[in-house]
């Protein structure tokens, strides 16, 4: 069976490893966070270049160098996360070639944009504190 909502790889690992430095009280880098995550270093390490750049991570190179958290686990969203990973949410609702529609009422209009609203929705209220 399909999955009808799924996270990519690199949402997941973000969200994951946001979760794991707020926990921590030492910066973890992307070997030990790899070894939790069951994930390559270099996939994680990409993944949170991104949050650095994003301003929600910071990165410190050498032997105890690592990721630290750069937000409040209370002010932040899930969404905030998964839109530095991701971008932002949108929904096409008709491909470009298709200038008319087949059918009455349009289905991606209907159920798409509403689940991906509900969607976002969702993640806005979810401060990542609620998961530590």
């Amino acid at each position: 069976m399909a999955n009808i909502v799924n996270f990519s790889d690199a949402a997941s690992i973000g969200m994951h490893s946001m979760i794991l430095l707020s926990k921590s009280k030492v910066p973890l880098n992307a070997i030990q966070l790899s070894k939790v995550l069951g994930n390559s270093k270099h996939h994680i390490g990409k993944v949170l270049q991104r949050l650095v750049k994003d301003g929600l991570l910071s990165s410190m190179r050498g032997p105890t160098g690592g990721f630290t958290i750069n937000v409040d686990p209370k002010e932040i969203t899930l969404y905030d996360i998964y839109e530095s990973i991701e971008g932002k949410s949108i929904v096409n609702i008709c491909p470009s070639e298709n200038f008319v529609c087949p059918v009455d009422k349009c289905i991606k209009k209907k159920v798409v944009k509403k689940l991906t609203d509900d969607f976002v929705s969702y993640m806005k209220s979810q401060k990542l504190v609620d998961y530590l």
